[in-house]
């Protein structure tokens, strides 16, 4: 059964979204039993310190442990004290809850996964439209085996992987690794950010969800639809393919703006909570569908200093480049994750390759602290921050321009 309620027009009160846990938390589900609760790390826009500190007065005094932990995927792991920052923690409240801690998915360390199982050939290829055909393993943060209940604590964005974040998409790839993840992002690549954003049920959804199977956990999601840092629209607290799907039907009204037109120049601000283009390629994703053919699009963000932490030289040797780039030469990169393969193709957009020309849709051009000469070597284009005044953009629509004040978030497509 799923419980909540939301709508596009008026956030929540703080007495609805307490009711709400309350009404979907009785004991039955939580008493004396040790939960992780699953939550996004700093790339995402969410009320999350109110959301922990409502977990912990409904249900921290009758759950045995009630321990957070960061949902990272491949993202940078965060420091303890960071942890804290975002989680809300003072010294104060972690004296009051002392069975919690507040932990890091370290998919960096090697002893962190386990296997649970594989996904066979034929029904990888029957879930992916006959896109893969592979036998996949499947990987998952063995700590979760420490616990009788997972419990889901994400927003729900258009997402350029799956379709919608949130949901399953907390355990795959947010607390797992390996194979499957580099598979299945690679599937989204083939079939395209832009076939696959702001669409609900996607063959990368398909997979994860079948992944989930593999889980003998009991799973539980409270998914969140939020327009601010502090503004819940919509809450659904349940069964995680209910739950989500609800939040994602919210969130296709909150979060997806629908022009008249396509613009032939895009400047769209990228909000520091990107702090690379690991993340900082969101403003791209979100906002390509609405530039229009040969237009262009500026990633406008001089706090970026960085390509990624974590994947910087990966891209660096292989660039930003459209899917049938690889596609037609996939012996070339064999020692390239396919996770960054798709990175790349995402942040590139689509387009054709013409007798081994590549011929992107659009241009996408980087007006950060990365140097010219990087850009040039990722085939990005360049501007100098420092020439820019964003203001230059705004208030134009009518010329052709549209300005974006931040981006990465909210999907911008033109009406059917």
């Amino acid at each position: 059964m799923t419980h909540g309620f939301g709508s596009p027009d008026a956030p929540l009160t703080d007495e609805q979204i307490l009711g709400i846990i309350r009404q979907a938390t009785p004991s039955s589900l939580v008493s004396g039993k040790r939960i992780l609760v699953l939550t996004p790390d700093t790339t995402r826009t969410c009320p999350l310190p109110f959301m922990v500190r409502c977990l912990q007065e409904t249900i921290g005094s009758s759950a045995a442990r009630l321990d957070f932990m960061v949902a990272l995927g491949t993202h940078t792991p965060l420091e303890e004290s960071r942890i804290l920052e975002l989680y809300g923690i003072t010294e104060e409240r972690k004296a009051r809850y002392p069975n919690s801690a507040y932990l890091n998915h370290r998919w960096d360390l090697p002893d962190t996964m386990t296997r649970i199982g594989w996904i066979e050939e034929d029904e990888i290829e029957t879930l992916s439209g006959g896109r893969l055909k592979e036998r996949v393993p499947v990987d998952i943060n063995k700590a979760i085996f420490n616990y009788d209940l997972i419990l889901i604590c994400g927003p729900v964005f258009p997402h350029e992987v799956v379709g919608y974040s949130g949901g399953a998409k907390y355990l795959f790839p947010g607390i797992s690794g390996g194979e499957f993840l580099h598979a299945f992002h690679w599937l989204g690549a083939i079939v395209t950010c832009f076939g696959t954003i702001g669409v609900k049920h996607t063959p990368v959804r398909e997979v994860i969800n079948r992944a989930m199977a593999l889980i003998d956990r009991e799973v539980f999601c409270l998914s969140m639809v939020v327009k601010s840092q502090r503004e819940l629209y919509g809450l659904y607290a349940g069964d995680y393919k209910e739950a989500w799907l609800k939040a994602a039907d919210l969130s296709e009204q909150v979060h997806v703006i629908e022009k008249e037109r396509a613009y032939h120049t895009v400047f769209g601000i990228c909000p520091p909570m990107y702090g690379e283009i690991w993340t900082g390629g969101k403003v791209m994703y979100k906002l390509e569908q609405v530039v229009a053919d040969g237009g262009r699009l500026i990633i406008y963000a001089p706090h970026i200093t960085e390509i990624s932490r974590t994947w910087g030289s990966d891209i660096e040797k292989i660039g930003y480049h459209i899917v049938d780039y690889f596609l037609e030469q996939p012996d070339r990169f064999p020692d390239i994750p396919r996770g960054v393969l798709a990175h790349s193709t995402h942040v590139r957009g689509i387009g054709t390759m013409e007798n081994g020309v590549e011929k992107p849709r659009i241009e996408v051009i980087l007006a950060s602290s990365i140097p010219p000469e990087l850009c040039e070597k990722i085939s990005l284009g360049y501007l100098d921050p420092d020439t820019l005044n964003p203001d230059d953009y705004r208030g134009r629509e009518d010329e052709g321009i549209l300005f974006v004040e931040k981006a990465g978030e909210i999907l911008h497509r033109v009406r059917p």
